[in-house]
């Protein structure tokens, strides 16, 4: 049988209007002979609600009980979703997490996808045309809920799709993925073929199309995504091994909202600052653009982190330091991180002369890179500037 996987976001089954629509859209696919498995999130912002009324119960609310709530929110949507199908005499059944065997770790709000009941699901499919699960969930060998933390739709779909070897389309607002955020930059143009790495760059660095870790599954399996828009047949975007199209500079993102943390006069001693580190990521902070310097035998260190995390990092970076009494720290916040990314730049020669000459106006803190990225470090003022001069620089 030809399955496809189909995954729309909360937007795409916001109200009973947009999740009519989209069943219309699975009907189409049925019509074509194919088996559809579907993966749906949370109606429109119920995710969001549900967090913070759990918050206006407990600041803290236990991982577990919170996760028991959230995974609601995509129960009501296949249920609804189903429903529509079915009026539409479309042979359907919704599935929750338990229902499908979808099992993860036990890490609550933030689960990984270790193993599905394929055999259930193949069966099912031999009854059904269309099976509708909810996204963003699984469950514990022990039988608890989980969540797979946010974007988690995206890896649902992309797992099944990989379990299944099937296709995996992704739809949302956006009509695909694009060189840069079209509600900021209008002019963005659209991507038509993206590769796993250049894509899993552009999610880590902000872009929010599509969820890196479901990029990361469709590397691994070397599963294609199609990217695109629930409301428009327009054409959207491949995320594929390799880019034909081959651009230097394939798109750009920006995040804002990052902190600049200095420590200076540590030991020069570079395990110090492995054990630095290695406290605070176990305290579960993702630090970046990490910086280095060697001034008179003492280590200065900088780093970059996102100012939602500031709130504990001071005290967990103290707890790291406390036999450093030399040491100091210092904060300085409203930065933000902009970043270009293409595969073209492996072979490319000057593209960081290019970068560094669209920006020769505006001061950079600090300048990170890699095969197929590079980033920098400047004020918020100056975002707007660095953005435009780059996107014409490389034609995005």
């Amino acid at each position: 049988m030809d399955i496809v996987v189909q995954k729309y976001g909360g937007s795409s089954v916001a109200d009973v209007e947009k999740i009519k629509y989209v069943a219309n859209k699975i009907k189409n696919k049925v019509n074509k002979k194919y088996k559809v498995v579907v993966i749906v999130s949370a109606m429109g912002k119920t995710t969001d609600n549900l967090i913070k009324l759990a918050k206006e119960i407990s600041e803290k609310p236990h991982p577990r009980e919170l996760d028991m709530l959230l995974t609601t929110g995509e129960q009501i949507s296949v249920a609804l979703l189903s429903m529509a199908l079915n009026d539409l005499n479309v042979k359907t059944k919704s599935l929750n997490a338990f229902q499908a065997g979808i099992f993860t770790t036990g890490d609550f709000n933030n689960a990984r996808i270790q193993k599905f009941k394929i055999g259930k699901i193949l069966k099912l499919l031999d009854i059904y045309d269309v099976l509708v699960i909810t996204g963003f969930q699984g469950i514990t060998e022990e039988g608890d809920y989980t969540t797979l933390g946010r974007g988690g739709s995206d890896t649902s779909a992309v797992a099944i799709a990989a379990a299944l070897d099937a296709k995996c389309e992704i739809y949302s607002d956006f009509s695909g993925i694009f060189t840069f955020d079209p509600k900021i930059y209008p002019n963005a143009k659209k991507i038509k073929y993206i590769t796993y790495d250049e894509m899993l760059e552009m999610s880590s660095l902000g872009a929010k199309v599509l969820h890196s870790r479901a990029v990361e599954v469709a590397k691994k399996y070397n599963i294609t995504i199609y990217c695109a828009s629930t409301f428009s047949d327009e054409e959207g975007t491949y995320v594929v091994t390799d880019n034909i199209e081959n651009p230097v500079v394939t798109g750009m993102s920006v995040m804002e909202n990052q902190t600049q943390v200095t420590i200076t006069n540590l030991p020069f001693n570079h395990a110090i600052i492995y054990n630095i580190f290695d406290k605070i990521a176990q305290k579960g902070f993702n630090v970046d653009m990490i910086s280095i310097i060697n001034i008179n035998n003492k280590l200065n260190v900088s780093f970059t982190i996102i100012e939602e995390e500031m709130e504990h990092f001071d005290k967990y970076l103290k707890e790291a330091l406390v036999e450093f009494n030399d040491s100091q720290i210092t904060y300085e916040h409203g930065y933000a991180k902009v970043s270009v990314v293409g595969i073209g730049m492996k072979t490319e020669k000057g593209v960081a002369s290019r970068f560094f000459k669209a920006l020769e106006d505006i001061p950079l803190r600090m300048v990170t890179t890699s095969e197929i990225k590079i980033s920098c470090l400047l004020e918020k003022k100056y975002l707007d500037k660095a953005t435009k001069s780059l996107l014409k620089e490389f034609e995005l």
